[in-house]
């Protein structure tokens, strides 16, 4: 069942730089039948672990956030890049290869204690999704789980997901 999903991620070689193999979801998205599975996939994954909200992570974790808040019966915030959003918001910088970026969130955005579940659609070097984390305990709330459809594991971005925290990846590639 997974490969069958596995084989609608197209591969797009020396994209966006010369050297990167990309993995494009595009064409997973577009099959209805194919992402109808992997959101039902990611809810039974999800299901039972009382989550509140989706955070999902600018702009690719959207399309996987929203309908998978949906299905688990939670809200749905948006981290994103610096401004984006129209209130008052909470920023965290990390460090990229030569540079930093940074996440924003609004600072009313997540309830202290309420259960949080963090979802991108790739797991790399894992400093996006730190960051994404970072904000959500800054705001008070509890990382119960992250989540990506695919991740590269030469990268080793699992290093700095939450060891107290469920973390799930649907597709891995070496």
């Amino acid at each position: 069942m997974f490969e069958d999903l596995q084989k609608k991620i197209r591969n797009i070689s020396n994209f966006p730089k010369p050297g990167i193999e990309f993995k494009d979801i595009t064409t997973l998205l577009k099959d209805g039948a194919a992402f109808h599975k992997v959101i039902d996939i990611l809810a039974a994954e999800f299901a039972k672990d009382k989550i509140d909200y989706v955070v999902a992570i600018e702009s690719r974790g959207y399309l996987l956030g929203a309908p998978l808040a949906y299905k688990l019966g939670a809200g749905l915030v948006v981290a994103r890049k610096p401004g984006k959003l129209p209130s008052e918001v909470e920023r965290v910088e990390y460090a990229l290869e030569y540079g930093t970026d940074a996440l924003e969130m609004h600072k009313d955005a997540i309830e202290k204690g309420k259960r949080v579940l963090v979802i991108d659609d790739l797991l790399a070097t894992g400093g996006t999704v730190k960051a994404a984390c970072d904000l959500v305990e800054k705001l008070g709330g509890k990382i119960v789980a992250t989540a990506f459809l695919i991740e590269l594991l030469a990268l080793k971005g699992c290093k700095l997901l939450p060891s107290s925290a469920k973390n799930y990846s649907m597709f891995k590639y070496e």
